[in-house]
């Protein structure tokens, strides 16, 4: 066997012979044996003064350890001389606590040790292998999860590659029905626009057919009324003359005042009126159309999975009395003082919030709200039985779904809340009500991104209404 180097023998010399590990805090027994002083009190257990040295068994006063500095000195050089011949020789990383090379992995703890560490009592007991040989191993165990891990990527990579074309196979579809919605509505409001000139232009000429008739016979009506005015004046002064003159001439005076002697003026032609009843006729056809379509449009929309914008006015007996509404009903404000207000069983009395006049029980529904920038709001909705008294919970169990903003925080009111990444304050929010899916998603209005959805089936199927909350420093607006 080949003789052990200095380093070597220095470190064994300052190796404890109980715990097989560098001294701590060593001490000198009468015999002139040397123990860590844990070591050595952890084997004089017990009340005796008396024991004998673990090393020759010659025995000594247990009050006679004397602390064994030069050791403890000694110790640290040989820490530092173990560091840097590992260092010297090219070896990986050292133990933090022997300063060896790390050369050994227990198997145990999963972790390298050195050959001290080996011979210690934390790893005496537990199965330990060359640090090579252990590296191997598990190179080959990552190796054969790699394998795997490849494929997984490989084919999330193709599912991707998959979904993007499939995608953009969608997004062109969407752009041509695009398209062909755009177009037809132009062609439809081409035709309403022709249509609407050839009324307009065909009432107009009618216009002028009636004026015309009507000067005409205004014309003749003042010159047949002059004249008359005339003779009247004429017969009047005749009839105030004495017989003998009054007769003179009295056949032809008589003549003049026949009533079939006077032209009277022309009718309006009842081919003109005709004309005009039929016109009426087609407008009243043309109406009844429009509105048909007008009626159906909405629900065809809807058919598609469009929302119908709904026109929300707020109830002024359901807000709350620190609530301020305009007199319209569109917009809502924080006011400093509480108002005097009837406490009706509607009216919310704690929280400050106000519901929509509107209720929906079905279809798709949709309405705007501008926030501006108040720092306490939310918007949403409510079931037309949510609680109006006392503190309630602003929750989907209590009958409420919204979103608001509290500081320069923006929160989903799920239970319990749930906190939304925005990176900007929204200036308006679209609600869109699904009565039929029992869902409602909000929108940012100003860039169409969404904001958050309450997931189908969560609104119950029952009446429900607008809701708006306000606190200080807030108001919030229906936009038309």
């Amino acid at each position: 066997m080949a003789a052990a180097s200095p380093v070597e023998s220095l470190q064994e010399e300052a190796t404890c012979p109980i715990c097989l590990e560098y001294f701590t805090d060593p001490v000198t027994l009468e015999c002139g044996h040397n123990f860590c002083r844990a070591c050595i009190a952890q084997c004089w257990e017990g009340p005796d003064t008396a024991a004998s040295c673990p090393q020759c068994r010659e025995t000594v006063q247990q009050r006679n350890l004397r602390p064994n500095r030069q050791l403890a000195n000694i110790l640290e050089i040989a820490k530092r001389l173990s560091f840097q011949t590992v260092k010297g020789a090219g070896g990986g990383e050292v133990c933090g606590e022997h300063q060896e090379a790390l050369k050994l992995f227990c198997e145990e703890d999963q972790t390298p040790i050195c050959v001290v560490c080996d011979r210690s009592r934390a790893h005496r007991v537990h199965m330990v292998v060359p640090i090579q040989e252990a590296a191997q191993e598990y190179k080959e165990k990552i190796q054969a999860h790699l394998k795997t891990l490849r494929e997984e990527r490989e084919k999330m990579l193709g599912l991707k590659v998959t979904g993007e074309k499939r995608s953009q196979e969608y997004l062109k579809q969407t752009e041509t029905e695009r398209q062909k919605i755009v177009s037809e509505f132009q062609q439809l409001r081409e035709l309403l626009e022709e249509q609407e000139r050839l009324l307009v232009a065909q009432l107009e000429k009618l216009d002028k057919e009636i004026v015309k008739i009507q000067n005409e016979n205004i014309t003749k009506l003042s010159e047949g009324i002059s004249r008359l005015s005339e003779l009247i004046s004429e017969m009047e002064g005749k009839c105030q003359k004495p017989a003998s003159e009054f007769l003179q001439d009295v056949r032809s005076t008589l003549s003049r005042c026949e009533k079939g002697k006077f032209q009277q003026p022309e009718e309006i032609s009842p081919e003109l009126g005709e004309r005009v009843s039929d016109f009426s006729q087609k407008t009243i056809v043309l109406t009844e159309t429009l509105r048909k379509f007008k009626d159906t449009l909405p629900s065809a929309l809807e058919s598609l999975g469009a929302h119908r914008q709904a026109n929300v006015t707020l109830d002024p007996d359901t807000a709350d009395p620190h609530l301020v509404l305009s007199e319209g009903g569109k917009s809502v404000r924080w006011g400093d003082t509480r108002q005097r207000l009837p406490n009706n069983p509607e009216r919310f009395d704690t929280e400050h919030c106000v519901l929509g006049c509107e209720g929906f029980t079905s279809g798709r529904h949709c309405w705007e709200v501008e926030v501006g920038g108040g720092q306490r709001w939310a918007v949403g909705v409510a079931r037309e039985s949510v609680g109006r008294k006392g503190q309630i919970s602003l929750s989907p169990e209590r009958g409420i779904w919204a979103v608001g903003r509290w500081g320069d925080q923006f929160w989903a009111l799920t239970s319990p809340v749930t906190l939304l990444p925005w990176s900007r304050a929204p200036s308006r929010i679209r609600v869109c009500l699904d009565c039929g899916r029992g869902q409602v998603t909000f929108i940012d209005a100003g860039d169409e991104a969404p904001i958050f959805t309450f997931p189908p089936g969560s609104v119950p199927g029952e009446r429900i209404r607008p809701w708006l909350g306000v606190g200080p420093g807030s108001r919030l607006r229906l936009c038309p």
